[in-house]
């Protein structure tokens, strides 16, 4: 909350003074509510903002500080002195401008801490982007208060800006009423204010609830009927909101579960990590779910105070030496995990894209081929990556690689398989570009807008290294040929789809897109680069397949048929026929012999 109030007598000039003297005291005690009278059902929720749904400037200015080697509680101090007529009331009341506030404060906070200092550089570090961030919970809360039919208002005491703004670094379309005090005049624990909100939210007192971190806000707001919630820590407050409402409030995380037993991470040691990465204002409890898809690096979404994160681990037990190499997607030495920024959004698991219209089909796979251009022509050396994964040759290094994977993995002879292995290294083509390469490149990996044809992420990049980037078109080539019937994201496809009518490019139209828009020529050799990425994916399954037989698998997911394994091993070698055939047709004619 950004603290201010107007006093017009004794009693409030002391609720004031009590409001900072929390501050100064600490205010990680017990969250309590003040008794009113009245009750029945609630309509609307009111939050204060600062300390509430943005870090309270209390904590800011402690931290700022102890940065800045200025005398503990001189902010603080600086904001009680001159009651009503102080600088930092008027400042909220709109009374002076950001000019004549820093200079009031400034000799203020110089006489008290004896040396200058520097206020302004106070307010940009509380007015950033980087600490005025809306915390996470406090946004799932109000999305799901809205989208229960009830109302939700901010009441803030704030101030203006240089540029003539009031400071309010929320989404105003998340609040049905915004109230603020340099707007009004008027600020808690005025009860004017209070009313004046209740006014434009059309309810009466007892039918709202009021969330503030000072309590005599909250008392002036109890006095009035209106249900409060004293906030320490935004996560209990939370809970204790989501007690009166009888409603969840926590946003659900899709594609998620409570983390299985056999990868259970230590939680007090991460919390730990975290918060001394982080910073201290990583506050708050720890929250951590498993992602359902990651068979091979288990995948969890990580929640601390404001910051939500992805965190992938290596297996307990490795499926399969190299082949999900976690290292490849974050070079951390001595770290067996990586962390990165949860990016929200859409991740299509279907090929078909139900319940979408034909253009928005077109529009999503456009989209998939053109970001998949934007990886292809990264300057290697221009983002340091040019010592990254094994250069030489590329298609050749891969082929055996994955031979010597099946290898490993193999549970029983399969026909087609053997006769891939014998082929594949006498027919390598040769390769024309060097590029970053996904190396696992599907519509499943990708996060999409949730509001149009745009890709926000790209995932999985274990299989990711320099080399030829027709391996990566290939790759996401390989649902047109695979039935629609499977069971699993991984294997499911559109083969028995009309493209025609579901408005998704064909195999063909999605190569000639990426070639365009690549500005390359056609390939040749493409059936070479089904088969071999057919063949892998084979020898992915099988190596899924024999660790499910073991039961050690980290989901029930990657049990596959033996029948998967060999259909897949079909499908390489129909395209490396394919491409028999070409080389054939292309030798040039020659007569026969003559008889004698």
């Amino acid at each position: 909350m950004y603290i201010r109030q107007l006093f017009q007598s004794s009693h409030l000039q002391w609720a004031w003074r009590a409001a900072f003297l929390e501050h100064i005291q600490g205010r990680h005690q017990r969250a309590r509510r003040w008794a009113h009278s009245g009750g029945g059902t609630y309509k609307a929720v009111i939050f204060d903002m600062g300390g509430v749904l943005i870090p309270s400037p209390g904590r800011v200015a402690a931290e700022w500080e102890l940065q800045n080697h200025i005398l503990p509680g001189t902010i603080q101090k600086a904001w009680i002195l001159g009651g009503e007529n102080g600088p930092w009331i008027k400042f909220m009341r709109g009374a002076i401008t950001t000019e004549d506030f820093l200079q009031e404060f400034g000799r203020l906070c110089s006489e008290i801490s004896k040396t200058s200092v520097p206020v302004g550089s106070f307010l940009s570090l509380l007015t950033s982007e980087q600490v005025a961030k809306q915390f996470p919970v406090m946004t799932d809360a109000i999305t799901q208060i809205r989208a229960k039919g009830l109302r939700t208002a901010v009441l803030s005491n704030n101030f203006y800006l240089p540029n003539g703004k009031s400071f309010l670094p929320l989404d105003r379309k998340q609040f049905d009423v915004v109230v603020e005090s340099c707007l009004e005049g008027v600020c808690k624990p005025d009860p004017r204010i209070y009313r004046l909100c209740l006014e434009r939210l059309g309810l009466q007192p007892s039918e709202s609830i009021f969330l503030d971190d000072l309590g005599p806000n909250l008392k002036a707001a109890a006095s009035l009927g209106i249900h409060t919630i004293q906030v320490n820590d935004p996560e209990t407050a939370i809970k204790e909101l989501e007690a009166l409402l009888g409603f969840t409030l926590r946003m659900v995380i899709p594609n998620t579960c409570p983390v299985r037993k056999t990868v259970e991470i230590p939680r007090d040691s991460l919390e730990k990590y975290l918060k001394d990465l982080l910073g201290t204002q990583s506050t708050g409890p720890l929250e951590l779910l498993q992602f359902e898809q990651g068979q091979s690096n288990p995948t969890y979404y990580v929640r601390l105070a404001n910051h939500q994160l992805v965190l992938r681990r290596k297996s307990p037990e490795t499926l399969v030496p190299s082949t999900h190499a976690l290292e490849r997607e974050f070079r951390v030495i001595g770290i067996p995990f990586y962390l990165m920024e949860y990016c929200p959004g859409l991740i299509y698991r279907d090929p078909s894209l139900p319940g979408l219209e034909l253009s928005q089909r077109q529009a999503i796979y456009t989209a998939m081929n053109r970001v998949l251009c934007k990886i292809h022509s990264v300057d290697l050396k221009a983002v340091g990556l040019q010592d990254y994964g094994k250069h030489g040759d590329y298609i050749s290094h891969q082929v055996q690689t994955w031979i010597k994977q099946y290898r490993v993995s193999e549970t029983r002879t399969i026909p087609a398989m053997e006769r891939l292995i014998q082929w594949l290294p006498c027919h390598l083509p040769r390769q024309q570009k060097m590029t970053v390469v996904h190396g696992d490149f599907r519509l499943d990996n990708l996060v999409f807008h949730p509001e149009k044809a745009e890709v926000l992420a790209v995932l999985h990049w274990e299989f990711s290294t320099v080399g030829d980037p027709l391996v990566d078109v290939a790759c996401s080539c390989l649902a047109h040929y695979l039935p629609s019937s499977s069971p699993t994201s991984l294997l499911r496809g559109l083969s028995d789809c009309d493209f025609t009518q579901l408005g998704i490019p064909t195999a063909e139209e999605y190569l000639r897109m990426y070639c365009l828009h690549s500005e390359i020529p056609l390939p040749e050799n493409w059936n070479f680069y089904m088969a071999f990425s057919f063949f892998r994916m084979a020898a992915v399954v099988q190596g899924i397949y024999k660790h499910s037989l073991t039961e050690q698998a980290s989901s029930a997911a990657t049990k596959q048929n033996e029948k998967l394994i060999e259909y897949m091993s079909n499908l390489a070698w129909d395209f490396a026929v394919k491409e028999g055939f070409r080389v054939f047709k292309e030798m040039p004619a020659t007569k026969p012999p003559m008889r004698i």
